[in-house]
């Protein structure tokens, strides 16, 4: 392919547009910033243009994948009339929801392990571990040992669906073919904490802008 002269404007946006696919069919180890450039029929310095690495440029796709995931989130969360089971069930569907239907974002955020990549994402992943953790609390705030279980509970029903999304997606099932046993795992997870009766116990918390703050990050 003939590299296009560099008065054709390279913009940030597209590059991310087209990275994105490359990374999808290639994968992240496979590229480098010469060869998505030559694919794109740019010399890679129009690339160093806008971003230092490949480690930066493959962030940059991913934090918009995670600011999209957030913003529905605290969405659904402000929607909702107080912390309760019910608002923890659709967060956890919600979840369920974004990586089957996206499951090469979702694979690009959580599933990708590369020592320069450690560097980034972190702060978005623990955004989202957060908005479990803070609902989770809330729930479980009548619960006896609620202290001792404020962090790990967070994360393991995390992992829990992580496990779920993961496996969906090796097996190439969308959230439509996927949404019983979604909603049957979900249901499962909360019979499992006896949050159903800890619900009928005491009274609803009020969702409160805690959750949006998160946005500022």
């Amino acid at each position: 392919m003939a590299r296009k002269a560099v008065t054709q404007e390279l913009s940030r946006e597209r590059i991310l547009a087209e990275a994105r696919e490359l990374f999808s069919t290639f994968g992240y180890r496979a590229l480098t910033m010469r060869s998505i450039a030559k694919a794109m029929g740019y010399s890679h310095g129009a690339l160093y243009y806008h971003f230092n690495e490949k480690a930066e440029l493959f962030y940059a796709l991913i934090k918009d994948d995670f600011s999209f995931l957030l913003q529905r989130q605290r969405e659904l969360v402000m929607r909702e009339h107080g912390f309760s089971v019910g608002l923890l069930q659709k967060l956890m569907l919600e979840f369920i929801w974004f990586g089957l239907n996206n499951p090469n974002h979702y694979e690009m955020m959580f599933m990708i392990h590369e020592p320069e990549l450690q560097q980034y994402s972190r702060t978005e992943q623990a955004q989202c571990l957060e908005m479990f953790a803070i609902v989770i609390r809330q729930v479980v705030a009548g619960q006896p040992d609620a202290e001792s279980k404020k962090y790990t509970l967070p994360w393991n029903l995390f992992m829990s669906l992580h496990g779920f999304i993961s496996y969906s997606i090796q097996f190439k099932l969308d959230y439509e073919e996927a949404r019983k046993l979604a909603e049957e795992h979900v249901r499962l997870i909360c019979a499992s904490l006896n949050l159903d009766a800890l619900e009928q116990q005491r009274p609803h918390t009020h969702s409160h802008v805690t959750l949006i703050n998160t946005e500022s990050a």
